[in-house]
Order: structure tokens, then C-alpha cells, then sequence
């Protein structure tokens, strides 16, 4: 009977423990929740213009903002990480303390503050300002820091580390190579056994060497981006004294963009350590290390830079499709929503087997490229189509040689080398026409 009794006393108490925090809650204005305090109250990013961080290996970094763009002063005077400090700033202006872990605190040395293993300074309008960050908690959530005139020590995230612990090298700008991507007008990728020539004309990329062949502008923009985005893994060696040493007085690759009349180069060296590789931009004589990533994106084959597609017109945009094959020509053009066969007589055609045959043709891509064959010398078939509203034409000679497949544009050197399924796919499709 007394357990019965204690156990609706402890239910009366909850009830009313309940009760009251629905009321309390319920009259609490939105958006009453308790903010964390801000570590330097009032602090805006973008007023901040100068950061000097010491690491906790000890190096200590300067970076100072001249008009709207940092330069690290110290160690040497160069170039800014720009994303760094910006992620620095804004971190710094919207730091919070998490919890305060002692008002009053006396010894500094258990939570890594004496000294501390990081320092970060910073001058924000016209006002010095310091974090001193040691340790992490032992449940590593969370860092030990303070403010050099208060004994107040209080936890801020760990993910915070990874933004603040920077080193010289993190905070200089790390850029391979200098150029405006959207003003590359030429691609030279050069090596002891190849040479790649791309050139744009407009806004379409052709292969000029070995052949002179259409370019896939993806595949020619993919590359000028990874160059333009590539980071510097490590400085081997600000100013070398012997290229020898990094295999760059006679560069495995030079890879040559230009823009007009002006030009960059990058020169690729032997193998570093990690999956690094020696480079050097050719306007600065620093030496420093890339991926192996890069350099093998530089080592494709031209054929890489090639398009692929057979044809350029599409079976939406095609207006007129004219094939000749064993002496024979058929020839089908698109009024309004309708195909007609105007050769060899004039009729209605299946407007369903004119799209397989516009999907076979513009579906066929090549698997490879040939310098020569006799496939083409007497051609199976040919095939003409007009398409942008018959603003452009093409023609594509289609042969066999043993097993193999082989399709020529109008105007190509060499061939491309098809799946013989596929040439069968289009004759198939012209057959179902007849």
C-alpha cells in the first residue's frame, strides 16, 4: 500500500512539473532561445584586414588585406590564399563560446594555454585582437581557449582547428599556373614522342596536330579548367639552382596555353614523393610538386581531344537525310511535322522509321581513330544530312575492311573506327525505308 501511495505522490509532482513547463513555455516569445556569446562581440569579416597566425608548429604567418585582396608579408612577401582567409574571417567574426569552463582560471598549462599551441591575431578597425587555442577536450568535441587579458577559459568547436591551425604554405596562393580561363584561345601539350595542338576558333575547339580533326569542346575545356583550378601540393624549391635535380632542365611535358598574343607554360619534371610530381610554371622560377592526377590528364593520347559523335546534327534539327548506297540514292526531307521521301519518287514516308534511322545515324560514335585504310575507297554507303533548318551540312562515307567498320567525314583526315553493329543498325533502318 505505501509503494501505491509513493507512486501517485511522484505522478502528482510530475503532472504539475509538467504543467508548468507547457505554460512557461507557452508564453515564451519564438526565437527566445539562449544564444551563445559571441568571443569578440561586434567584430564584422569584412572589417578585419590584417591576420597573423602562429601554428602549432610554430611558424608564424602575416597576411594583410590591400585593396580588397590579401598578401601574406611573413614569412615572404606573396600572394594570398584568398578562400583561407576568408574562411578564417568570417569564422573569427562569428566565433561563439560554447561553454565557459573556468571564470577565474589560474593554471593555464592542462588545457594547452601556457603556451598556447595556437595563436591567432587579428586587426579589425583598427583594433588588435588575439585567440589563444590549446588542447582538445577529451571527448575531442571541443577546443580549450581564451583571450590573452581575461583568465576566463571556455571551449570553442574542434572543427575550428583545421580553420585557424595555418601554416605559411596553407595561406599563400597555391595557383599552377596563371591564366583567364575563358580567354584560352590555344592548347599545346608537348612531350619527347607527341605533340597535341588544339586551337579555338569562335566558340569551337578543332585539333590541329597530329591531324587536323573537329575537337570535343568538353573534353578541351576539362582540361583548361583542371589547369586553371590546379593547387600546388608542396614548394620543393623556391629558387633552384639546378632544374636537373627535379628532371626540369629537360621537362618530360610543357604544356603552352595562349590567350592573343600572350602565353603561359607549365612544365612537368620527374616524379616526386606521395603521388607528386616536379613542375614549375614557366614565368616563376619556384619548383613545386602537383598531382599525378593532373599529369595524366596531360598524357592522354589526342584522340582523347577528339569528338567522338560520327555526326553533329542531332534527330531533332535534321531537316533532309539523302543516303547512296549501291548506286542508288533515297533522299527524305521534313515538311512541318511530316517526312516525305523526295528520291528516287515523291511520296509520304513512316515518320517512325525515319526517326530510327536519324537515331541509328546520329547515335553512331567512334571507338577509335585510323591514319589510313582501303575501307573507304570504294564506300558503302554515304550519307549527307542537312539540319538547322538546312544551314548546315554534312557528309559521312561509311566502309568495311575484314571485320572492322570505318566512317570518314567530308573534309577529315583518316577515319574513324565504328562498331560493326552499328553500320548494320543503319543499313538495317535505310532498308525498312524501301
Amino acid at each position: 500500500m505505501r509503494g501505491l501511495r509513493s507512486f501517485l505522490v511522484l505522478l502528482v509532482v510530475a503532472a504539475g512539473l509538467g504543467a508548468y513547463l507547457y505554460f512557461v513555455e507557452s508564453k515564451r516569445e519564438p526565437g527566445d532561445a539562449k544564444k551563445n556569446e559571441k568571443v569578440f562581440a561586434g567584430v564584422e569579416s569584412d572589417k578585419i584586414d590584417r591576420v597573423s597566425v602562429k601554428s602549432d608548429k610554430g611558424e608564424t604567418t602575416t597576411v594583410e588585406k590591400k585593396s580588397d585582396k590579401w598578401q601574406q608579408t611573413q614569412p615572404a612577401t606573396v600572394e594570398a590564399d584568398g578562400a583561407e582567409l576568408s574562411g578564417i574571417v568570417s569564422n573569427l567574426a562569428s566565433l561563439e563560446v560554447q561553454r565557459v569552463v573556468d571564470e577565474q582560471a589560474t593554471d593555464f598549462k592542462q588545457y594547452g594555454l601556457d603556451p598556447a599551441r595556437i595563436e591567432v591575431a587579428f586587426k579589425a578597425g583598427g583594433q588588435d585582437r588575439r585567440l589563444l587555442i590549446g588542447q582538445k577536450t577529451p571527448s575531442g568535441t571541443d577546443l580549450y581557449a581564451k583571450v590573452p587579458d581575461k583568465p576566463r577559459v571556455f571551449l570553442i568547436s574542434s572543427y575550428l582547428e583545421s580553420t585557424f591551425n595555418k601554416t605559411a604554405f596553407d595561406l599563400r596562393d597555391k595557383t599552377v599556373i596563371r591564366i583567364d580561363h575563358d580567354k584560352i584561345d590555344s592548347l599545346d601539350i608537348t612531350s619527347a614522342d607527341r605533340a597535341v595542338k588544339l586551337a579555338k576558333s569562335g566558340s569551337d575547339w578543332r585539333v590541329k596536330a597530329p591531324v587536323d580533326a573537329r575537337a570535343d569542346f568538353g573534353a578541351v575545356d576539362g582540361i583548361i579548367g583542371r589547369l586553371n583550378t590546379a593547387q600546388m601540393k608542396a614548394i620543393a624549391a623556391p629558387n633552384p639552382t639546378d632544374l636537373k635535380e627535379y628532371g626540369l632542365d629537360k621537362p618530360s611535358l610543357t604544356v603552352t596555353l595562349g590567350s592573343g598574343s600572350s602565353q603561359a607554360g607549365l612544365a612537368i619534371g620527374k616524379a616526386a614523393a606521395e603521388g607528386t610530381t616536379y613542375a614549375r610554371d614557366l614565368s616563376r622560377p619556384m619548383v613545386f610538386t602537383i598531382e599525378n592526377a593532373l599529369v595524366d590528364e596531360l598524357k592522354k593520347p589526342a584522340d582523347d581531344f577528339r569528338v567522338k559523335d560520327i555526326f553533329d546534327a542531332r534527330a531533332f534539327n535534321t531537316t533532309r537525310v539523302e543516303a547512296v548506297r549501291n548506286g542508288q540514292t533515297v533522299a527524305f526531307e521534313k515538311a512541318g511535322e511530316k517526312w516525305k521521301q523526295v528520291a528516287p519518287a515523291a511520296k509520304d514516308a513512316d515518320a517512325t522509321k525515319v526517326d530510327a534511322l536519324l537515331s541509328a545515324l546520329t547515335g553512331a560514335r567512334a571507338s577509335g581513330f585510323v591514319d589510313k585504310t582501303t575501307a573507304l575507297d570504294k564506300p558503302e554507303l554515304a550519307v549527307t544530312m542537312k539540319y538547322e533548318d538546312g544551314k548546315k551540312q554534312e557528309r559521312v562515307v561509311f566502309g568495311r575492311q575484314g571485320s572492322d567498320a570505318f566512317a570518314r567525314r567530308d573534309g577529315d583526315v583518316g577515319a574513324a573506327k565504328i562498331d560493326a553493329a552499328t553500320l548494320e543498325g543503319i543499313i538495317k533502318a535505310l532498308d525498312a525505308l524501301k
